[in-house]
């Protein structure tokens, strides 16, 4: 195969995987442009196989079918409510890729008595680099989302004076392997501090906070990939890398907006998480003013509502809730109730997780609003239903100044005209603050498991 026809294949793949990316902008074109997007990485492997020197299509083959085997066993098994974890698992093995392959590469270049290029020397650094902060860093990011480790943000004094200093360690270690290629402990020494920076970053991240973390991660192993790409001077890889790299900031610099949070802070970790608390206590705020309910009750205020949003957070994923709630949703259409759902950019663990749920109850596309886009309605809707969700509707982001969350922009239930808001108790949100939503005159709180609530509240509509 010439390297003009190659080239034209590589191009090919590229276009389709930018229309794929521009496809996954809409829930509606998402499968289309997902399809694309494989598709443009058939093409890349089939070529890149062709092209290159292959030694034995055994190892080749066989790692084929191990993979396909674990992605279909994946695919089938994993719950809807774990798809950050998976997405994170990604990630870190797409870092740990690039590691294993610029690595090998070095040894193959030294090896035979020859000296790399300055470029592949910097490039197999970069790649080593931002492949071992992504591997180490996206298994922390995995185990707490999994909680086999505690959710909070973990960290000790000096810690950032010790992230920079291993980041000052690993990229010394870098220049030595760009002006000494041979030198292959170096290259592994600084593989070796990059973990460890991966990891001490990410530990200082809370749970709360993972679809940042995510994103960012996700940048991470484009970065990674691109910076291969260079090593073993394949455009393809240049080119798919920098597109992953450059949309996962994007969609990291979106996620840090949406939650009042620096750039910088994700960056360097250890700046998110929860923040002591200020102002009025829990008790302060609570006291004598909250209103329980019923699911009977709530039927008899949703049997006079003309419009309802619905407000998902991480709860409902908890308690997967989305089946019970689309329940709830075609019970209220039936009856004459306007409904929709109102998103939040960060509610969830990753981004876009309450889509991803609520697409897999089949609830239709246009009945989910962004936060944007319905919070000037907020006041015209009779009922808001709160499930799950916690920080993204706090108040206190609006009026208090000093708050953990201010300016953090929230979804504005408190203007409607009455509130629902189902949780199993009073306790804080990640922010680790008192809700004054709670305590609100329009407010009522249905103290239950998201599920059982959306269930409970059917079955009180089908008896009225």
């Amino acid at each position: 195969m010439t390297l003009s026809i190659i080239n034209l294949i590589y191009l090919l793949a590229s276009v389709l995987f930018i229309l794929g990316i521009k496809g996954l902008t809409h829930p509606r074109t998402a499968v289309r442009g997902n399809i694309m997007s494989a598709l443009a990485m058939l093409l890349a492997v089939v070529v890149t196989l062709f092209d290159a020197q292959i030694l034995s299509f055994e190892y080749i083959l066989a790692g084929i079918v191990v993979g396909a085997a674990i992605g279909v066993l994946l695919a089938v098994r994993i719950e809807m409510t774990a798809m950050p974890q998976l997405v994170a698992v990604f990630n870190g093995l797409g870092g740990g890729a690039s590691v294993l392959v610029a690595g090998a590469a070095l040894v193959q270049a030294t090896g035979a008595g020859a000296s790399p290029s300055l470029q592949m020397s910097i490039a197999t650094a970069l790649s080593g680099i931002i492949g071992g902060v992504t591997f180490w860093g996206s298994l922390v990011a995995f185990s707490k989302l999994q909680r086999l480790m505690l959710e909070n943000a973990c960290s000790f004094p000096g810690q950032r004076v010790v992230n920079v200093l291993l980041l000052a360690t690993a990229i010394g270690l870098g220049a030595v392997v760009a002006v000494s290629p041979e030198n292959h402990m170096a290259y592994w020494a600084m593989v070796g501090a990059a973990s460890i920076l991966g990891v001490l970053l990410t530990v200082a991240i809370g749970g709360a906070d993972m679809p940042v973390v995510i994103a960012l991660l996700n940048s991470y192993s484009g970065l990674a990939a691109s910076a291969t790409g260079f090593v073993l001077q394949n455009n393809m890889l240049i080119i798919s890398g920098s597109l992953v790299g450059a949309s996962g900031i994007i969609l990291t610099k979106i996620m840090c907006k949406a939650m009042n949070r620096s750039l910088a802070n994700v960056l360097f970790g250890g700046a998110l998480g929860p923040v002591e608390q200020q102002g009025e206590t829990q008790d302060d705020i609570y006291a004598g003013n909250v209103k329980a309910t019923s699911g009977d009750e709530i039927a008899m205020i949703l049997d006079s509502a003309q419009r309802v949003a619905i407000v998902p957070g991480y709860g409902m994923a908890v308690a997967q809730a989305q089946h019970a709630v689309r329940d709830l949703m075609n019970l209220l259409e039936a009856r004459g109730t306007d409904v929709e759902f109102a998103i939040h950019p960060v509610a969830g663990r990753m981004p876009g997780h309450m889509n991803v749920l609520l697409a897999e109850a089949e609830v239709p596309y246009d009945k989910l609003r962004e936060m944007d886009a319905i919070n000037p309605e907020m006041s015209q809707i009779d009922v808001a239903i709160v499930l799950g969700a916690n920080d993204v509707v706090n108040p206190l982001a609006k009026t208090d100044p000093a708050s953990p969350i201010a300016g953090m922009p929230i979804i504005n239930v408190d203007e409607c005209r009455t509130v629902v808001v189902i949780k199993r108790s009073l306790s804080p949100g990640f922010a680790k603050i008192p809700n004054p939503l709670f305590a609100a005159d329009n407010a009522l709180m249905y103290f239950e498991d998201g599920k059982k609530a959306a269930q409970n509240i059917c079955e009180a509509l089908k008896e009225a």
